[in-house]
């Protein structure tokens, strides 16, 4: 059965750009070292790099507002997290990631760009063969950082997210930690499909036991008389905008609890709301064709987007030194 074209992808899409046909691609070479930066036709990788054969490596979405790098902390300890985990060495501080992710935004001249999405890859590099051990690998990770001019779509959030429920669940991590933002997304990609084949936005995906958890893409969130309810974090990726999301609403008097629930409570929710870096938050029209509330965006989710977008105008209005302290602190000497 051919995927259903109306599927829209809704929760990225975005208003085309013509500044990005041109965009230069920040690149440090495994091999050499190297930083360059490259355009787009002529960015490129070999066969032998590890995330062509095997999928290995590790991947992070960033936004960029005039020039500084939103929530830069948390995104990078995050990616620094995941390489750790898969004894991956990137070879680079923290600071001096964020440096290339600087110098590349600038190359392009988007530093008074209000709406920047940034791509930022690592592969754990070259291979000497195609093989999965490390032991074949020669040199450094290969880095990759694709910036775009991405403003979302406005009358997707108008018009709000329609799910279904996928087959595909989300493991356990001990089979594939779903902590890391790992370029291996097949078990995303499955789900993905599905919710393209039924014509619907996203697929909403449960645990083994049956709990809802995430979206193949976003993070899920309910309303229930005024209360938010989150998923608990076991079974999918660590969504810094959930993490926000969930601090906006402790900062500011709503309700907000991390806890296991059924379709039945999401199909009875009052409200319910995806989270992501690109989308920020965006409401929930209908899961497996039930109304969620009155389909519209209710008082709750607006206000924390509202919330949100104030904690996003505070972060970025900060300097890049500020910034840059704050992602690698100088440690006090002993």
């Amino acid at each position: 059965m051919a995927a259903n074209q109306n599927a829209r992808g809704a929760t990225h899409a975005t208003i085309p750009n013509e500044k990005n046909k041109d965009i230069l691609i920040g690149m440090r070479d495994g091999v050499s070292a190297e930083f360059k930066l490259v355009p787009k036709k002529d960015a490129v990788v070999s066969v032998f790099d590890s995330n062509f054969l095997i999928g290995d490596g590790i991947w992070e979405g960033l936004r960029a507002n005039n020039g500084r790098v939103q929530f830069a902390k948390d995104h990078i300890d995050r990616l620094f997290q995941s390489a750790k985990a898969m004894l991956m060495d990137l070879r680079l501080s923290k600071s001096q990631l964020l440096d290339l992710l600087h110098r590349t935004i600038d190359a392009n001249n988007m530093s008074n760009e209000a709406h920047v999405h940034i791509r930022l890859v690592v592969s754990r590099g070259l291979k000497s063969t195609p093989y999965q051990n490390p032991s074949v690998n020669i040199g450094l990770p290969l880095i990759v950082i694709i910036p775009e001019i991405k403003a979302t779509d406005p009358s997707v959030k108008q018009k709000g997210l329609r799910l279904i429920t996928s087959h595909i669940r989300r493991g356990p991590p001990d089979v594939k930690d779903e902590m890391w933002n790992h370029i291996s997304k097949a078990t995303d990609v499955q789900a993905c499909i599905s919710a393209n084949v039924a014509g619907v936005d996203e697929a909403l995906m449960l645990d083994l036991n049956g709990f809802v958890k995430t979206c193949n893409s976003v993070n899920f969130f309910i309303v229930r008389n005024g209360e938010v309810w989150a998923p608990t974090k076991n079974n999918q990726m660590q969504g810094i905008t959930r993490q926000k999301s969930i601090e906006v609403c402790r900062a500011n008097g709503i309700p907000v609890q991390e806890l296991d629930f059924t379709l039945t409570e999401v199909y009875g929710a009052d409200e319910a709301f995806c989270t992501g870096t690109f989308p920020s938050q965006i409401h929930v029209s209908e899961v497996d064709g039930r109304q969620i509330g009155d389909g519209k965006r209710g008082a709750v989710t607006e206000r924390i987007q509202q919330l949100y977008a104030e904690l996003v105008k505070w972060d970025t209005a900060r300097s890049r030194a500020e910034i840059q302290a704050e992602v690698e602190p100088i440690k006090a000497r002993l």
